[in-house]
C-alpha cells in the first residue's frame, strides 16, 4: 500500500513539474522601495572617475529614432525604449539554482513577445506573452546535466540556436522545443551568438570565431586569435555590419572578418602584452556599433570608439566600466564600476555630465555594490546591482530616485517587453509591472 502511495504522489508532482501549461510563477506581490539613505562623499581613487562633473546638466533623450530589433541584434546598441514602468508588482518562477550564475553572464533571450531561460540542468525554459510556460525540453544526459552547463541563446524566431560551457552547440525549434541537430566544439563557448542570414558566428574558449551553417550546424570556417594562458569568464561580445562580422577577445585584440569568407579585414590590440598574464582579471564590456563607430570599455579604466571600417581610433576617455553602453542621439550612456551614471559625446568623446548613483548608500554597502547592467527607458534609467536591487534614475537629472530590493544576490541585466521588466538571478525569473 506505502508503495502505491508513493507512486501516486510521484506521480503527481512528475506530472505538476512538466506540464507546459502549468504555472509555477508566484503570485503577485505589491514592491516595496527601500528609504533613500544619508548621502555620502567617496575619496577619490588615482585616475578613476569618483566625482560628479556637471551633475547640473539636464538631459532629454525624448523621443528617440527607433530603429527595428534586429539592427540591435546586429549592432548590441539597445538604444531607448518607450517603457516607463509602475513597477509596483513583482512575481516570480522559480528554478533550479544555476551553479554558475555569478561567474558566467547568463541572459534572457527574447522573439516576438516570448522569453526563453534555462536552469542548472540546461532545462530550456519558453515563457509565452503572458508568462505562461509554453514548454520546457532537457537535451542533455544524465552526465552533462551533472556538470551544470551554462546556456547561451540567439533566435531568428523560428530556430533557437544554443551553445554552452560544455562546448555544445545544437538548434531547437522555438515551436515545440525539439533538437533539430547537434553539434561539438573542441573548447567551451562563452560568447554571445549573432545569426546572419543562414549561419551564425560565436567565439570559442580559445579565442576562436567560428561561422556555423544554421541548416545543419556544419563548420564553414573559422578565425583563430592569441589564445589566453588562463581562460576569462567574461562573455565576449560580437556585431555585425553589413557583410563585416566584428568581435574582441580576452585579451582585449578587436578583429574584423568577412562574413562570407572569414577573410581578415582590420585588427587592433587594445591591452599591451603586459596584460596577457592577467587577462583573467581584464573585463570588457560589450561591443556596440551606432554610425560606422565600435564603443566598448573596460574595467581598466578605458573607453574606445574605433572606426568600424577600418579598425583606425576614433578616440579614448578615462571611464572604468565593463558594462554594455547604449547610444542614443548623440549620447553614450554608461555606468561606471563605481557607480556613476557617465553621459559622453559619441563624436568627440567629451564627457558631458557623471553623477553618483550610489550616493544612497552608506559606505560600507557601497564598497559591496557592482553594477551589472543597464536599461533604457522612455524617461528612467533602470539598473541592476549585484546586491539584489533595481535603481531606478531619472535620465533628465542622472539622479538616482528610488531602490527597489528584488533580491540579496546578484541580479542580471534587465530586459523590457511591453509594460512588464525582467531580470534573472540564479533561481528565478523575476517580473516587475
Amino acid at each position: 500500500m506505502d508503495k502505491i502511495f508513493k507512486l501516486i504522489v510521484l506521480l503527481i508532482l512528475s506530472s505538476c513539474s512538466l506540464n507546459p501549461n502549468s504555472t509555477l510563477w508566484t503570485k503577485n506581490k505589491k514592491i516595496e522601495y527601500e528609504n533613500s539613505l544619508n548621502i555620502i562623499e567617496i575619496d577619490p581613487k588615482k585616475n578613476v572617475l569618483t566625482k560628479e562633473i556637471n551633475s547640473n546638466i539636464k538631459i532629454k533623450i525624448g523621443n528617440a529614432t527607433k530603429k527595428n530589433i534586429n539592427y540591435y541584434k546586429m549592432t548590441n546598441n539597445n538604444g531607448a525604449t518607450n517603457y516607463d514602468g509602475k513597477l509596483k508588482k513583482i512575481s516570480k518562477y522559480n528554478y533550479s539554482k544555476i551553479e554558475y550564475f555569478n561567474q558566467y553572464e547568463p541572459e534572457i533571450s527574447s522573439y516576438d513577445n516570448n522569453l526563453i531561460f534555462f536552469d542548472n540542468k540546461g532545462t530550456i525554459l519558453n515563457f509565452k506573452e503572458n508568462s505562461k510556460l509554453q514548454w520546457k525540453k532537457n537535451h542533455y544526459s544524465k552526465s552533462e546535466r551533472k556538470k551544470n552547463p551554462v546556456l547561451f541563446f540567439s533566435n531568428n524566431k523560428n530556430i533557437l540556436i544554443v551553445a554552452d560551457t560544455l562546448a555544445n552547440y545544437y538548434s531547437i525549434d522555438l515551436k515545440t522545443g525539439d533538437k533539430i541537430w547537434s553539434g561539438k566544439n573542441n573548447s567551451p563557448f562563452n560568447s554571445q551568438i549573432k545569426i546572419l542570414d543562414d549561419k551564425f558566428f560565436i567565439v570559442d574558449d580559445s579565442n576562436i570565431l567560428s561561422c556555423f551553417s544554421i541548416k545543419n550546424g556544419n563548420k564553414l570556417w573559422s578565425y583563430k586569435t592569441e589564445k589566453p594562458l588562463i581562460k576569462s569568464q567574461k562573455k565576449m561580445s560580437i556585431i555585425i555590419k553589413e557583410n563585416k562580422v566584428i568581435f574582441i577577445n580576452t585579451l582585449g585584440d578587436v578583429t574584423a572578418l568577412d562574413t562570407l569568407s572569414g577573410r581578415l579585414l582590420w585588427q587592433l590590440p587594445t591591452q599591451s602584452k603586459s596584460i596577457y598574464e592577467d587577462a583573467m582579471f581584464l573585463k570588457i564590456s560589450d561591443m556596440v556599433l551606432e554610425d560606422n563607430s565600435v564603443f566598448f570599455s573596460n574595467n581598466m579604466n578605458e573607453f574606445f570608439s574605433l572606426d568600424a571600417s577600418t579598425g583606425i581610433l576614433n578616440w579614448k576617455q578615462v571611464v572604468n566600466s565593463s558594462l554594455r553602453p547604449s547610444i542614443v542621439n548623440d549620447f553614450i550612456f554608461t555606468v561606471s564600476e563605481e557607480g556613476f551614471l557617465i553621459v559622453i559625446d559619441s563624436k568627440s568623446g567629451k564627457i558631458i555630465r557623471s553623477t553618483d548613483l550610489f550616493d544612497k548608500f552608506k559606505i560600507k554597502k557601497r564598497k559591496k555594490i557592482k553594477p551589472t547592467g543597464f536599461v533604457l527607458g522612455s524617461k528612467k534609467l533602470y539598473l541592476s546591482t549585484s546586491t539584489g536591487r533595481l535603481l531606478i534614475v531619472d535620465i533628465e537629472t542622472g539622479k538616482t530616485q528610488s531602490i527597489i530590493k528584488i533580491d540579496s544576490e546578484k541580479i542580471s541585466r534587465p530586459i523590457i517587453l511591453k509594460q512588464s521588466l525582467f531580470v534573472v538571478k540564479n533561481n528565478s525569473v523575476i517580473k516587475l509591472n
